[in-house]
């Protein structure tokens, strides 16, 4: 029970990666203000987590909000009365597609949720975390901070470069208050985010590479479970991390070494 009595907020809980981290650290004694914009996302992850045994509450928001991400927090306080770990999780990968087809209002909506979305959900949490301390981790990825070979997701890559920097940025900032502040930064994970995503003519900018064994080294091609960034999100926000801060962490099976 590496987090007992403490409680996490975590965005983007009702699938994927936030969903795995949601569960694990209840599992681990953490309340968890599950944040979702999709309300029914949201309280299937708490169902779950109170048919473990542990205490979660369903949140509903839109990480790029500034009026219901406040209100998020406030929801969370109202019922745990503390809050001592953010996982910034929620992002999409918008469109991806050439520079001179992308539109602006596509660039500004990856921007708004990945980029902005990461703001204000640290902002907003900041004030609860000086009262005692705290984790932060935020959800980058390996692409934009260590492969670049992602034809047509430049919105995306611009924003998880952005977020580590942030992340360092903040780690400084918040060092004095006992505030951690870390990322993790994903290859290919097996999750619903490709779902959303939208594909145009990336066919004719795309780079030529073959990797007959596969393009992660560790599993022989084989894509990492949310479970696995979980466990590394579990770490960070934990005591064995104390001493840890301001740095990222690439989850990726040697992905990103082998395509850069």
């Amino acid at each position: 029970m590496q987090l007992q009595n403490k409680v996490a907020a975590i965005t983007g809980a009702g699938s994927g990666i936030g969903r795995a981290t949601a569960l694990l650290m209840a599992e681990n004694g953490a309340k968890v203000g599950a944040i979702d914009w999709k309300i029914e996302a949201a309280k299937q992850a708490v169902a779950e987590i109170r048919q473990r045994g542990g205490e979660a509450l369903p949140v509903v928001a839109d990480v790029s909000n500034p009026a219901q991400m406040e209100q998020a927090y406030q929801d969370i306080i109202g019922a745990f009365g503390r809050i001592d770990i953010v996982f910034a999780n929620a992002g999409i990968n918008g469109v991806w597609a050439p520079i001179e087809d992308l539109t602006l209002e596509e660039w500004n909506r990856v921007i708004d949720i990945n980029l902005t979305g990461t703001f204000l959900t640290v902002k907003y949490a900041v004030p609860h975390l000086k009262k005692q301390g705290g984790s932060v981790i935020i959800n980058s990825s390996i692409n934009g901070t260590r492969n670049f070979s992602k034809s047509g997701a430049t919105a995306y890559c611009c924003t998880k470069a952005a977020q580590v920097t942030f992340a360092k940025m903040t780690a400084l900032e918040l060092a004095k208050h006992h505030i951690r502040v870390n990322a993790v930064c994903p290859g290919a994970i097996i999750t619903n985010i490709h779902n959303d995503t939208q594909y145009r003519n990336i066919e004719v900018i795309q780079e030529p590479a073959v990797y007959p064994k596969g393009d992660i080294p560790l599993t022989h091609g084989y894509a990492g479970s949310s479970n696995e960034v979980a466990q590394a999100v579990l770490f960070l926000a934990s005591e064995a991390a104390n001493f840890i801060s301001g740095t990222e962490l690439w989850i990726d099976g040697a992905q990103s070494l082998l395509k850069g």
